[in-house]
């Protein structure tokens, strides 16, 4: 199963690509989008760069599954609602390709991926760079976005083990 991981933002949007083999992860790609080059002051322009990007990486890696973090609010609230955008454009991006998406918390990413939900930037890249070994440390939106496709194996993995046990929470959606 190959997935693609998304950490939005308005600024700078990163994905990552991993495939999934039984309990093996392998590093497909990662990078981000960034909409620097647009004014600030251009929503609409910066919206839709962020929705053809997404796009563009979906057919270039044939994903077969997306998750993408969800946004909660910050201290500035002017912010929340712009990030909430840069997001909706991305899970708009992914769902127009066809693909399902799941949606997990940057404290469940961080949970799954350093085992402390409040582990600091520098770790979480540290712990992608150890899980998919990856021979340098992955950008800081880039790092998230893997972390998030690593997520989401293991909790596919999770739900598999349950649907095979015949346990509560099995979801047939997860493949694999």
């Amino acid at each position: 199963m190959r997935i693609l991981g998304i950490d939005p933002g308005l600024r700078t949007t990163g994905f990552g690509v991993i495939d999934v083999q039984g309990t093996e992860l392998r590093y497909v790609a990662s990078g981000t989008i960034s909409t620097l080059k647009l004014a600030q002051t251009d929503l609409p322009s910066r919206l839709k760069l962020l929705y053809d990007g997404v796009r563009e990486v979906v057919q270039r890696y044939e994903a077969d599954c997306a998750c993408v973090e969800i946004v909660f609010v910050n201290v500035n609230p002017q912010s929340t609602l712009l990030l909430g955008q840069a997001r909706g454009a991305c899970v708009t991006a992914l769902v127009s390709k066809d693909l399902p998406v799941a949606e997990y918390t940057a404290l469940q990413m961080k949970q799954a991926v350093v085992g402390y939900g409040r582990a600091q930037k520098a770790q979480v890249q540290e712990m992608v760079r150890r899980l998919l070994a990856l021979p340098g440390l992955p950008g800081t939106d880039a790092a998230d976005a893997l972390g998030m496709a690593i997520t989401h194996a293991h909790a596919g993995r999770t739900a598999r083990l349950q649907a095979l046990a015949g346990g509560a929470g099995a979801n047939p959606k997860w493949g694999g």
